[in-house]
């Protein structure tokens, strides 16, 4: 079994962050760079999911389904997948306000700090735990789901669907970077269990002294 993990391309918030107080996030276009990002990790993803079939699982924000379209992926079952959604920063942001809770979730911790109308790393965990405990049952015992699956959803997302899986510390959680926009990560399930393809970038050794899981 394969499970690949694909960030979106870059976003109109990756590189004006103002745009948040114009536009819901959800609403957040590609850039034409993410675009070009999307269409050229079209064939790395194809060479990933092989011949056989593929299921999709497709954050609803507007850069992650735009991302999937433009890679051209046949996938014989796509999902629009909330639970796979970014954080919620709540809806339009005053950038004072903005700039304030960065630096309050910075020291205090991207894993607890609940931002104010919207979600902790904690809630967003939790959801991605409940999306993965389904994924594992359907692709364990359902003989007709598919035993690759294509995850295209969002930075920190990401980084918590592998914290869940290999039951990796909230410190060490808190160490690693996201993934690059159009990065991808590759987790394949040997019989015994799951393996990563590659570690994640980190910015600090984690307080804990952890590792990531082993390729």
């Amino acid at each position: 079994m394969r499970i690949i993990l694909l960030r979106h391309g870059q976003s109109l918030g990756n590189v004006d962050e103002l745009a948040y107080c114009r536009i819901p996030d959800h609403a957040l276009p590609l850039t034409a760079t993410g675009e070009d990002q999307a269409r050229a990790a079209g064939p790395t993803i194809k060479g990933l999911v092989g011949d056989g079939p593929v299921a999709a699982y497709v954050s609803p924000y507007q850069r992650t389904h735009r991302t999937f379209d433009l890679l051209g992926i046949e996938a014989e079952r796509i999902v629009t997948e909330p639970r796979v959604r970014e954080q919620d920063w709540g809806n339009l942001q005053d950038p004072v306000q903005q700039e304030v809770l960065k630096h309050q979730r910075h020291a205090f911790g991207h894993f607890f700090f609940r931002l104010p109308n919207g979600e902790s790393g904690a809630d967003v965990d939790d959801r991605v735990a409940a999306f993965l405990d389904g994924l594992e049952v359907r692709m364990h015992k359902d003989e007709t789901h598919p035993k690759t699956v294509l995850v295209v959803s969002h930075g920190l997302t990401i980084r918590l669907l592998c914290r869940r899986l290999f039951g990796w510390s909230i410190d060490l959680f808190e160490s690693l970077s996201n993934v690059d926009t159009c990065e991808n990560r590759v987790l394949d399930h040997d019989g015994s269990g799951w393996r990563l393809d590659r570690p994640f970038d980190q910015w600090r050794d984690s307080p804990d002294g952890t590792v990531q899981h082993p390729a």
